[in-house]
């Protein structure tokens, strides 16, 4: 017997199961996966004309919310931040009607909650011609400090 001498056979890695693995699980995945079908959401999306708006028939209600959340009406400074004083005065300026257009002007620096409270009251009052003013970039950079 000689037992000195072997066969160097190279190992193989068989490979085959491996892809049958891999096609099973790439399979599972494809018919277990659930698309979003975007064409379901039914968006109306708003229209602008370019063309300026025609003169407002009545003086707009001006509610502009500080950095300390303090609020003013049409200029006046309310005595306290409550919603009650909001409603109150702008239920004094207003009166009966509701389609008096507002404009809410808050500060940047104001809290989100200061600004939400406001169009709540706006809301419950009734008014649904309510405006958010904005600035321009060019405008807020050139602001001095």
């Amino acid at each position: 017997m000689n037992l000195t001498r072997r066969s160097h056979e190279e190992p193989e890695l068989n490979l085959i199961s491996l892809v049958d693995v891999v096609l099973l699980l790439l399979i599972f995945f494809m018919v277990s996966t659930t698309f979003v079908d975007e064409s379901r959401i039914k968006l109306q999306l708003p229209q602008a004309s370019a063309k300026p708006a025609a003169e407002q028939q009545k003086d707009p209600i001006e509610i502009a919310v500080t950095a300390s959340g303090e609020y003013r009406v049409n200029g006046q400074t309310l005595i306290n931040t409550s919603p009650a004083t909001l409603s109150a005065a702008v239920s004094r300026i207003a009166g009966e009607s509701r389609d008096i257009p507002i404009t809410l002007r808050a500060d940047a620096r104001t809290t989100h909650q200061s600004v939400v409270t406001a169009m709540d009251v706006l809301g419950r009052l009734g008014f649904r011609a309510i405006s958010i003013a904005t600035v321009n970039e060019e405008q807020a950079g050139s602001a001095p400090d």
